[in-house]
């Protein structure tokens, strides 16, 4: 599940962590949003399911209210030991740039399918039910958005 993760990424040059899936002995599953200074800021989503983060970058900041929908284009799996990283990327590497934590928390899953993740968020900005949807636009292309409670 990591293998495009390992490809894209020389760890003798980057700090990122290399990890393999591996479950969790915490009885919660977490999410991380990382608010990555790239060649374009964006940030990161990263849910924990099926052992690792499955992650979308989200060009505006993520929506903390009902009513605002969001593009988020997936991209690869990540270990599950990246929700702690925070740091620099080396110019050169793939994402090179800043990466600070935006919120950490919980994440509660509902639903998952191929076209639709429904879940609660109980992080420090981001609480409350949200919605994953896929799109017809382009691959990998989803909507972000929060649920009226």
């Amino acid at each position: 599940m990591l293998e495009e993760y390992g490809k894209k990424r020389d760890f003798k040059k980057t700090e990122e962590p290399e990890g393999k899936p591996k479950k969790s002995d915490r009885k919660e599953l977490i999410f991380v949003i990382q608010e990555h200074h790239a060649r374009n800021l964006h940030y990161d989503l990263r849910l924990e399911i099926d052992s690792v983060l499955k992650s979308w970058a989200v060009p505006k900041e993520p929506p903390e209210i009902p009513g605002i929908k969001r593009l988020a284009i997936q991209t690869e799996d990540h270990p599950i030991d990246y929700a702690d990283f925070e740091g620099t990327i080396p110019e050169g590497q793939y994402g090179a740039g800043k990466v600070l934590t935006w919120d950490k928390g919980t994440f509660i899953p509902e639903k998952i399918t191929e076209k639709e993740i429904l879940f609660r968020l109980d992080g420090k900005k981001m609480k409350g039910n949200y919605v994953l949807v896929k799109t017809g636009f382009g691959k990998g292309s989803w909507l972000f958005f929060r649920k009226k409670e």
